[in-house]
């Protein structure tokens, strides 16, 4: 295990526990952690690219998020609105509200907010979930 550590410095406990599994040495990763920390082997350094949140901080201004969700209206009317949220500055845009839940498609469904000052030009990412209201063509 120890001579594992050394040859392969990038390799964390988990990696060793799975190369010692497939050589049929049945060990757990606290153990492995326990051998290697008493043998004043460091963990293995954290991997070259960012964390999600680094990168979500990063890329804040060129990433926007849709949702096609519900709204209880006073009267007890239901209405369905596609709205976008810029992660850069928070601000939310409605897009479009129908009475109609249905699918999110180009001239059919509510429209992405070109005309409400949204700058479409520095947005590289969209974040979305996966109802099936997004269709191709939006996705396009």
């Amino acid at each position: 295990m120890l001579r594992l550590a050394r040859e392969n410095p990038r390799w964390g406990r988990r990696r060793i526990q799975g190369e010692l599994a497939r050589l049929g040495h049945r060990i757990g990763a606290s153990t492995v952690w326990k051998i290697l920390t008493a043998a004043g082997i460091d963990p293995a350094p954290r991997r070259g690219g960012p964390t999600w949140r680094e990168f979500l901080t990063s890329q804040a201004e060129a990433i926007i998020a849709c949702d096609f969700l519900h709204v209880d209206l006073v009267d007890l009317r239901r209405v369905y609105a596609l709205v976008f949220l810029e992660h850069g500055t928070r601000r939310l845009h409605i897009a479009g509200i129908t009475a109609h839940d249905r699918t999110v498609d180009g001239p059919a469904g509510p429209q992405p907010p070109l005309e409400v000052g949204v700058r479409l030009e520095s947005l590289r990412f969209l974040i979305r979930d996966r109802d099936a209201k997004y269709t191709e063509s939006f996705d396009a």
